[in-house]
């Protein structure tokens, strides 16, 4: 074997600085590798760390033998790699592309290694490894690609009638549409033949920008030619909806100490005090709420009367909005002008009966819902603060004159109104801060409600939380009474909540189309309900989950599943880790192991961290999913992390000074993930969650993507008519530095999609800062453009004047890492 003695030169110094990076590479494996082994691990990591500190140690005495030493290390490693995880490219990327640029680097090493033939065997190694990766690449992109979409039988349920007042078509009257949340226009103009030619047809600033927790997550209104919606800290807007220019605009003065965890307004309602609405709803009894598969007594559609109207001057059609500081505003839609009618000079505090409530711990940061003329609407507490955190009570209030009509307290079943002075709502009760949806025939309101205050805990819930946390409840609008409740979770202690809006369809069953809603969850599945009853009109069943955690005694042996369709995937296993590398994938791998973790539910730990997934951002969150009642198609976007947890000790929680919004200890709230270190004072235990369970040195995900998705779904028969990665690689890279990179890997997402009748999904939500359109039918994005903040928001779509027209809302959003912005971005057609 050829050998160069030293004083060869600047070549024989570069191959010694190459050995010593791979004996150090070496070493980090070797070590790394053998912990890992010890924690039952894979072997790969030690065997190839000696390997690469054998070939160093031959390389570094400029001996040819280490050179094919590491190329057997770098065959063997593929190999490996191919018997782990086959041809899936991103699961490949940190176990081979690494390796490759090193055996570059040995390759380039020959000629100083063995001279004239050294140079032979250095271009001969180039040359099949540009073909080798030429071919890789091919096959893995094959094996990779988007499977055809499947077969699928239409549903028509176009003929389905809307229970709100409002149709969607020229208007988008309500955040979710109508009421009815399906976020389906019927407009044709853009589809999928033109789609490519999609301009921006007017593009407004709200002036609104806060410095810190940006995430304006606005979806706007269209209602006659005008578009209304509020910027991220609550300024009412009203816009010309042919030219975006203002027409006006009305400051409720809300106080930057309010903010809680984001600065987020998702939408605003709109109410005609003209419109008809059923007089006289017949009655739901609560008992009813015992199950919930029991059917109750349902209301019937009534007459319809004409309701008392407002002067035609004043406040006849209004904007109704809830606050960062926990008010109900309505101002004149024509005027922006506050409605004098309307509780204190149009403004209504949410708040009365709450107590002594901290700024920031209550805020309304959903568009209220209104059936019957009732202003439904809950409230977000601030996450993890108290155990006695402000009560989750959900209130009515009237739309004309804000007076309350009935305020539910699930804690106080008997109370109808406000407390008894001196007394307050049950404290640290799961509240609704997400939107309900409503049936103005029914006089029903669908509210997903949330967590009790203390998510990770459960040891102080009372038998009411437990019943109604993490379920869907409908409440009957005139009196405020629960109709039904279906819970997805019991006794939840892993921030499950449902953030999303309930979709109301008609489900074909038994050769009827019966009156149905569906529910989607954050851990993915998808629940179809009739929503006279809340009875699941598909299978959901109840299976075993895994137990113990710091709360033994109080874990449920099942948790229900939903037969129907599920967003989640399969258990997480140690091949599932990733990283920019070997050395990272290592790490997470033995994190991997290091963790709790037995599947779905595992219960929450303090003796090491534990797995959550899919995480609390879902599955499904606040974007809700849409719903194509020509095709009988749900659309879904989704995420797919997990969460790397730790319950924390009380004393180990005041050392780290994690201390709750408005004591004197705790620092000003940054806009860090929700979790990383929430004190749940009055709990035994802090929670410390690493939300999409990053790596702190290089900020990736230690689960391989894709991060997120979004998939077509049959009604009919629950099955998958194709799945595919949403968001591209072009804003995300390690340490926050882009990579640019135009590849579908699937990225974290927030905010959900529109469908219309074109054929088309519009979707923004991922990381990458681009706005979408994807043929229904395929799959393919067939258009998109790069906005300048990023889309973290529901886009609406409405025609004016014969032109439709595509609006997103482009703020940005603090927790997604994407850049700030007050844009509020028209799409249209070119004029002809």
């Amino acid at each position: 074997m050829a050998r160069i003695e030293k004083g060869v030169g600047l070549g024989g110094v570069a191959v010694r600085v190459l050995a010593i990076l791979l004996i150090l590479i070496g070493l980090v494996l070797a070590i790394g590798g053998g912990w890992l082994l010890s924690l039952g691990g894979s072997f790969y990591y030690l065997l190839a760390g000696l390997g690469l500190i054998v070939s160093g140690v031959m390389l570094f005495r400029l001996n040819l033998l280490g050179a094919w030493i590491y190329i057997g290390v770098f065959v063997l490693t593929v190999l490996w790699a191919l018997w782990e995880v086959g041809l899936n490219g991103w699961a490949l990327v940190p176990r081979v592309i690494a390796p490759a640029v090193l055996l570059l680097l040995v390759i380039a090493s020959f000629p100083v290694l063995d001279g004239r033939r050294g140079r032979r065997l250095a271009l001969g190694g180039a040359a099949v490894f540009v073909v080798g990766a030429l071919i890789a690449g091919v096959v893995v992109a094959q094996a990779n690609r988007p499977a055809a979409p499947a077969g699928a039988q239409s549903v028509a349920l176009a003929a389905m009638s809307e229970p709100s007042l409002r149709d969607v078509g020229a208007d988008w009257p309500a955040y979710g549409g109508t009421y009815s949340a399906r976020r389906f226009s019927p407009l044709t103009q853009i589809n999928r033949e033109n789609v490519d030619q999609l301009e921006r047809a007017w593009t407004f600033r709200t002036g609104d920008i806060p410095d810190e927790k940006w995430g304006a997550e606005t979806t706007p209104l269209k209602v006659g030619d005008t578009v209304y919606l509020c910027s991220a800290m609550n300024v009412l807007i009203a816009l010309d909806a042919r030219t975006g220019e203002q027409r006006w605009r009305y400051d409720p003065q809300v106080s930057e100490d309010w903010i809680p965890y984001t600065t987020a307004c998702r939408g605003v309602a709109y109410y005609d005090t003209s419109a008809p609405s059923p007089a006289a709803p017949a009655t739901v009894t609560p008992a009813a709420a015992a199950a919930p598969a029991t059917p109750v007594a349902q209301p019937t559609p009534a007459p319809t009367r004409a309701v008392a109207t407002a002067p035609a001057a004043a406040c006849a059609t209004r904007i109704i909005e809830g606050t960062l500081d926990g008010r109900l505003i309505a101002v004149d839609a024509r005027t922006g002008r506050p409605c004098a009618d309307f509780g204190t000079n149009g403004s209504v505090d949410i708040k009365v009966g709450m107590g002594r409530v901290i700024p920031g711990m209550v805020s309304i940061t959903s568009a209220p819902t209104i059936v019957r003329g009732v202003v439904v609407t809950g409230h977000q507490v601030l996450d993890g603060q108290y155990d006695k955190a402000p009560s989750g009570v959900i209130q009515g209030f009237d739309a004309v004159t804000g007076a309350l009509r009935w305020a539910w307290d699930l804690g106080q079943p008997a109370l109808t109104g406000r407390p008894p002075e001196g007394q307050t709502y049950t404290l640290g009760t799961p509240n609704m801060w997400t939107t309900a949806s409503g049936d103005e025939r029914l006089g029903l309101v669908y509210l997903p409600m949330g967590n009790s205050a203390a998510d990770y805990w459960g040891g102080n819930r009372t038998p009411e939380e437990n019943r109604y946390a993490t379920a869907l409840v409908a409440v009957d609008v005139t009196t405020g009474r629960p109709a039904w409740t279906f819970q997805t979770v019991h006794k939840d202690v892993w921030d499950y909540d449902l953030g999303s809006q309930a979709t109301l369809i008609d489900y074909p069953a038994g050769g009827a189309m019966i009156p149905a809603l569906v529910l989607p969850s954050k851990q993915g599945d998808l629940y179809i309900l009739d929503r006279r009853t809340g009875r699941p009109l598909t299978q959901v069943e109840e299976r075993r989950v895994p137990q113990g955690g710091v709360e033994a005694q109080d874990r449920t042996p099942t948790q229900p599943f939903s037969l129907f369709h599920t967003l989640a995937k399969r258990d997480l296993t140690e091949r599932d880790m990733w990283g920019m590398s070997p050395i990272d994938q290592m790490i997470c791998r033995i994190g991997f192991r290091q963790a709790a973790y037995d599947g779905m539910y595992t219960p929450p730990t303090s003796d090491r961290r534990w797995i959550q997934y899919p995480g609390y951002n879902g599955g499904s969150d606040w974007g809700g999913v849409a719903v194509d009642p020509q095709r009988g198609w749900i659309i879904a976007n989704y995420n797919d992390m997990p969460n790397y947890n730790r319950l924390v000790p009380r004393a180990e929680a005041d050392e780290k000074g994690w201390f709750p919004r408005g004591d004197p200890r705790a620092e000003k709230g940054g806009a860090g993930a929700e979790g990383a270190g929430d004190p749940q004072a009055g709990v035994p235990y802090a929670i410390d969650v690493n939300a999409g369970w990053r790596m702190k040195s290089t900020g990736m995900l230690c689960k391989q993507p894709p991060y997120g998705g979004i998939r077509a779904i049959d009604i009919r028969t629950g099955q998958t008519v194709w799945d595919r990665p949403l968001g591209t690689a072009r804003k995300n890279g390690p340490f926050g530095i882009p990579s640019m990179l135009p590849i579908d890997i699937g990225t974290p997402n927030n905010g959900g999609s529109v469908v219309t009748a074109g054929g088309l999904i519009f979707v923004a939500a991922a990381t990458d800062d681009l706005i979408r359109a994807i043929d229904i039918e395929t799959g393919e994005t067939v258009w998109s453009d790069v906005l300048p903040a990023g889309g973290q928001a529901n886009p609406m779509v409405y025609e004016q004047d014969g032109r439709q027209y595509l609006v997103i809302m482009a703020g940005g959003h603090h927790f997604m890492e994407t850049p700030v912005g007050d844009y509020v971005i028209a799409y249209a057609l070119p004029e002809r």
